[in-house]
């Protein structure tokens, strides 16, 4: 994936200046390249509405191009934007920067001047953005401080994710758990807004699949399993469960061949339709998710989709990312937190530590006892994101959180799960969070943090309803109320 970095200058200064012009906008790419966790592509200075329109329009079709960086270097009359940013569909950000950080004060003339005029240009550049209403982000500051690299970090990791969303495809396998509100939605509706294609496969494709699977592959992902995992000695070669463990081996292998196959890039499945299914798929899940998949039990095909995104946003970087499930909380005052697990299906990514492999009976699916990885999640920061459909809109809520390690063990639940103190205490977040209507599953990122979840929201036009360290309830509550007018009346009519 790449970024463009896009100048723009008149050729009312001349050659040499704008000549001058370009070596600088090449230095400020250049160092963006370095810093950045992807692509910076340096793109020729723009000078005219026909060059600005063409690349613009470039940008939109080119695939590998996830978002614009814009600099007016000098003044650049913003009539001539016009038409390229009213027709651009990839993200903007609006850099505000200057080529030297430090104004030579004892030498500066008029030609410097007219050479560095940012803080010129990009106000008339900020002027017709905000005019045309594009959705952008402005970041000020030079190119080396810090905070400014880090908002634009955030910015190219949500570009990303926005980009695997708009591309990507959600395959569920069966319908959603009966009679549950929250992982019902407007999948019409969702792919208009966020472009995934959302479409059921029926679980018997995946029946045939488990049995067509070869042995090689099915014995691959057996190995591989031993290798990686400690495991139960019942699910060793040659004891009294391993066919389980060969088994989740076929279903993985299945999975992974009709998701290729259908060009997927998420999936959900229901423990309330399961065929012919030997087990729920509990492992094969598990390493889905860890390869990358984005993923949504129940048939929740919204959690699926924002798994996905948290995968891409945080990718190379430490932690992971899982789908979620506030279970269940203690209460103990000064020691609050959540206990969140699921069934199976937490991802490998949230622990460095070797996760165990063990097989244990599950009271619903009606299934044999199915095989699964069960760990703690690493201590440290995360945060937890759910897409709730409001009937008219989408609305995304997110809660900072503190993955604790300090909690007793627990030896007796066999699930993979993450201990967490929300921000700003329990009671707080509880209120807020079922005051938004968020659901109770979520994609939990130990990888990336609000920054980018926010860049995220702004890109796909939608409300994120956060809950951080700052948020009091009346204060959350009013803010839901006046988002609602505003997203209701951006809508248009």
């Amino acid at each position: 994936m790449e970024v463009w970095f896009v100048t723009g200058s008149q050729g009312l200064y001349g050659p040499e200046t704008l000549a001058q012009v370009e070596a600088n906008s090449r230095r400020i790419a250049a160092a963006l390249d370095r810093d950045l966790p992807l692509t910076v592509t340096w793109k020729p200075v723009l000078t005219s509405k026909s060059a600005i329109a063409r690349q613009l329009a470039q940008a939109n079709v080119e695939a590998d191009c996830v978002g614009v960086i814009a600099w007016m270097h000098t003044f650049s009359p913003a009539k001539m934007w016009l038409t390229g940013l009213d027709a651009l569909t990839k993200p903007l950000a609006h850099l505000h920067t200057q080529a030297e950080a430090q104004l030579p004060w004892e030498t500066i003339d008029m030609d410097f001047m007219n050479l560095h005029q940012a803080a010129h240009g990009d106000r008339e550049f900020g002027y017709a953005t905000a005019r045309l209403g594009v959705r952008r982000s402005v970041i000020a500051g030079h190119v080396d401080n810090p905070k400014v690299l880090a908002r634009l970090v955030a910015w190219a990791r949500a570009a990303c994710g926005w980009q695997a969303t708009r591309a990507g495809s959600v395959m569920r396998f069966g319908d959603n758990m009966r009679n549950v509100a929250v992982t019902e939605g407007d999948k019409v509706e969702a792919e208009l807004v966020f472009g995934s294609d959302v479409n059921t496969t029926a679980v018997n494709d995946l029946v045939a699949a488990v049995a067509a699977a070869p042995e090689s592959q099915t014995e691959s992902i057996v190995q591989e399993c031993l290798d990686l995992y400690d495991a139960a000695p019942e699910l060793l070669p040659g004891g009294e469960r391993h066919e389980s463990l060969r088994d989740a081996a076929r279903q993985e292998a299945a999975l992974k061949t009709l998701l290729e196959a259908a060009g997927a890039t998420a999936f959900t499945t229901n423990f309330e339709d399961l065929g012919g299914l030997r087990q729920l798929p509990g492992l094969a899940v598990q390493r889905l998710m860890a390869a990358g998949y984005g993923f949504g039990a129940e048939g929740d095909w919204k959690t699926a989709l924002l798994v996905r995104a948290a995968k891409v946003m945080g990718a190379g970087l430490p932690g992971g990312a899982s789908l979620m499930e506030d279970y269940t909380y203690n209460l103990v005052p000064g020691a609050e937190c959540i206990l969140g697990a699921h069934m199976l299906e937490v991802c490998p990514s949230l622990t460095t530590s070797r996760p165990r492999l063990e097989i244990h009976p599950l009271g619903i699916g009606g299934r044999s006892d199915p095989v699964r990885l069960v760990f703690d999640t690493d201590p440290g920061p995360a945060i937890l994101v759910g897409l709730a459909d409001m009937r008219d809109r989408f609305r995304l809520v997110g809660n900072s959180a503190e993955v604790v390690a300090t909690h007793p063990p627990m030896p007796r639940l066999p699930v993979a799960r993450a201990v967490w103190a929300p921000q700003p205490d329990l009671a707080t977040s509880a209120e807020c969070w079922i005051t938004a209507g968020g659901p109770h599953h979520t994609a939990i990122s130990t990888a990336i943090g609000a920054a980018e979840w926010g860049e995220f929201a702004e890109m796909a036009g939608t409300e994120l309803a956060l809950i951080d360290s700052a948020t009091t309830y009346p204060a959350f509550r009013d803010r839901l109320r006046w988002n609602q007018a505003y997203y209701r009346l951006a809508r248009g009519l």
